[in-house]
Order: structure tokens, then C-alpha cells, then sequence
């Protein structure tokens, strides 16, 4: 299985905004280790996710810059751009873009995703939104 390919697939699927296409490569038994508070960590609330996600950033592109691959597991760095249209975690829309770098490792098995683990630069997107001011240089 080329789990690399099967991850970039992953991206476009969202960018197109097809979470439930999505979903078809997350096992039954998948889980997500990078939580988000009021969301299971699973299958169903990763595809609760997504879907307030893009009905936040309708145009969400997830630009893939590396993918790097060894046995079961995946990692890919990419940037996630979109426009805030809706509201977001509590946040109302702002019209403002986001352009953040993420981080994600993929366990897969059988050419599903059974685990995730990711990092997400969430300062600077509050940032990019104005909802935390920016600082000064460090």
C-alpha cells in the first residue's frame, strides 16, 4: 500500500469538501489523539469536525508541502488557507484569511487511517483572525 498517496488523498478530499469521502478512509476504529474539547475522539467526531470546519472556511485548501512515510506510519507537513465565513469554535465570522502550518502523523493499516496525531499553529491563526493581538518580535 502506498499509505503517502493514500494521505495526500486525504488533503484533496477536504479541500474539495468532501468529508464524508473523507471519512471512507478512517477505520471503525479510529482514533484521534489530538482532541478538540466537545468532540469525541473518534471516526464520528472527526467528521463533526471537519464539517464545522469548512462550513467556517468554505474555501479551506490544505496544501501539502512534505509527506514522509516508514512502515505503518505517515507524516506530513502542510499549510491550511481558507476564509473565515462562519463561525468557528465560539469565534463569529471575521472575513479574514488564515494561512497556518499543521503538522500531522498517520497511523495506517489495510490503506485506512486507525490513528492521528497533530499540531496545529492555533496562535497564529488567532492571530490571522484577530482574536489575540499579535505581539512584538521575539
Amino acid at each position: 500500500m502506498d499509505h503517502a498517496a493514500t494521505v495526500r488523498r486525504l488533503y484533496d478530499l477536504l479541500s474539495a469538501g468532501d468529508v464524508d469521502g473523507f471519512a471512507e478512509f478512517l477505520a471503525d476504529d479510529f482514533v484521534e489523539h489530538e482532541e478538540t474539547p466537545g468532540l469525541a475522539p473518534t471516526k464520528e467526531g472527526v467528521k463533526t469536525f471537519f464539517r464545522m470546519y469548512i462550513a467556517a472556511f468554505p474555501d479551506l485548501r490544505l496544501n501539502v508541502e512534505d509527506v514522509l512515510a516508514s512502515g505503518d506510519k505517515v507524516v506530513a507537513r502542510l499549510r491550511a488557507t481558507g476564509t473565515h465565513q462562519g463561525e468557528f469554535m465560539g469565534i463569529p465570522a471575521t472575513g479574514k484569511r488564515v494561512d497556518v502550518q499543521l503538522i500531522d502523523i498517520f497511523r495506517l493499516g489495510d490503506g485506512l487511517v486507525h490513528e492521528h496525531w497533530g499540531v496545529i499553529d492555533a496562535l497564529a491563526m488567532m492571530q490571522q483572525l484577530g482574536v489575540v493581538p499579535d505581539g512584538p518580535p521575539a
